[in-house]
């Protein structure tokens, strides 16, 4: 494993040089779908910027062709806060103990990634006045893909991610890891990566049938809710983290949480929209 690699006076971690990575795939893409969007999205741009807006508000405004790399760079910000306090409030007696974990370059939850980037993406969907959820229909596909990308920067620092022991020919073991081990074990960062590529060109193809008129505004976002929440549920059994809940560790609660409020949002998007499709 490669945790840094080293370029003459300068020391550059690969987690976080993955991670950047992710983001900037992730913007080209969700550029590309507003982009396919454009014409049925001008429609929501009522105001232009006058003096009252904030600094962020003011770029949202006068943003076109750029839409998604301004969205990565505030909601990609939002979610490493959100995956690392997460992450340090799940051991609380640790930031106890030494506080200056909370600026650790290692230890991220995907959840709290997921929560912080949330959060950040409906304060956008204001500032660009487009529906929530169409909104977070955008950014389904990009948000599978820079997770993806940003997983191998765990699997390359070798950062406690990885699974249980294995005996399966493509076990690997970490021994220059941040998190080391000598065991052959399952390479799990590598099974999202697989996993959420796959996720990914799924809510595309879903999102081209929502522009088409085909599909119904929300969906993307319903199946991102879902199909995630079942993949990190299935990966964490054969991860290491410590388990609380029933047997379960907290990723697979919250994905268990994901996976309800995914299938709630979509069955209550399905009942408010035929009724509309009978009548017509």
């Amino acid at each position: 494993m490669i945790p840094f690699l080293h370029l003459g006076p300068l020391t550059i971690p690969t987690f976080g040089l993955m991670v950047a990575t992710g983001l900037l795939a992730a913007a080209y893409l969700l550029q590309a779908d507003f982009n396919r969007r454009r014409q049925q999205l001008e429609k929501y741009r009522t105001r232009k910027s006058d003096e009252h807006d904030s600094f962020l508000a003011r770029i949202v405004k006068q943003s076109h062709k750029d839409e998604g790399f301004i969205i990565i760079g505030v909601a990609g910000l939002a979610g490493l806060v959100g995956a690392r306090l997460y992450h340090v409030l799940e051991s609380p007696r640790e930031l106890i103990a030494d506080p200056s974990v909370l600026i650790s370059r290692f230890g991220f939850a995907w959840f709290g990634g997921f929560l912080g980037g949330f959060l950040a993406l409906a304060y956008l969907a204001g500032l660009f006045e487009i529906p929530a959820l169409e909104f977070m229909d955008l950014c389904s596909p990009a948000a599978a893909v820079g997770y993806a990308i940003g997983r191998i920067g765990c699997l390359l620092s070798g950062d406690g991610d990885y699974g249980v022991r294995t005996t399966l020919p493509w076990g690997m073991s970490f021994p220059n890891g941040v998190v080391p081990t000598t065991e052959r074990v399952h390479p799990t960062p590598l099974y999202e990566f697989l996993i959420w590529l796959a996720i990914a060109a799924i809510l595309w193809r879903v999102g081209k049938k929502v522009v088409s008129g085909t599909g119904t505004k929300g969906e993307v976002f319903c199946l991102y809710l879902i199909l995630t929440g079942v993949a990190r549920f299935l990966i964490e059994f054969i991860r290491i983290n410590p388990r609380s809940f029933f047997g379960l560790s907290n990723a697979q609660t919250a994905s268990l949480a994901s996976v309800v409020l995914g299938i709630i949002l979509f069955w209550r998007i399905k009942s408010r929209t035929t009724p509309q499709t009978k009548s017509a």
